[in-house]
């Protein structure tokens, strides 16, 4: 099996188990060779603790050794999406909008390929980004390569206490 083949048999495997015990399957990274790694981002409506990695951890591990889809020795790690959550799925795009994001394409489009701005709208087909200029972009779902929120710190406010 191919990489990309055991990455989405382990999405199959592994998505069902995490959210019939609450959790959002964000991102499954899986790396294989020597010193491989499966890396899961979780997430639920109340937000991931330490705790929620730790059981959802201990269950994939428990899922994964009935299974034995991985034939080499490798690290699992659990954790939260963070702050700059990947965008993954359409449902994601349209639960962010109005946040800024960054893109990355599989291919140029208007010349580049990296974007960033405020994610004005989103459907099944696109989404719509508005950038710093004032110009928008719209990227079809299939060239998207890479995407998550983007945190640029604390909003400053227009107030100063001097």
């Amino acid at each position: 099996m191919s990489r990309e083949e055991t990455r989405d048999y382990l999405i199959e495997l592994i998505e069902p188990l995490l959210e019939s015990m609450g959790y959002e399957l964000v991102r499954l990274d899986y790396a294989a060779g020597k010193h491989g790694k499966l890396h899961l981002f979780i997430d639920s409506k109340d937000g991931i603790t330490i705790d929620d990695c730790e059981t959802a951890s201990r269950a994939v591990s428990d899922l994964l050794d009935a299974y034995d889809p991985i034939s080499h020795a490798y690290t699992l790690e659990v954790s939260s999406p963070g702050l700059e959550r990947p965008l993954t799925k359409k449902e994601h795009f349209v639960r962010f909008r109005g946040e800024k994001v960054k893109v990355k394409t599989s291919e140029p489009i208007g010349g580049s390929k990296n974007f960033s701005g405020v994610l004005q709208d989103a459907d099944s087909d696109s989404v719509e980004i508005l950038k710093a200029d004032g110009s928008a972009i719209r990227i079809p779902h299939p060239l998207i390569s890479r995407a998550n929120l983007w945190y640029t710190g604390p909003e400053k406010s227009g107030n100063s206490k001097n």
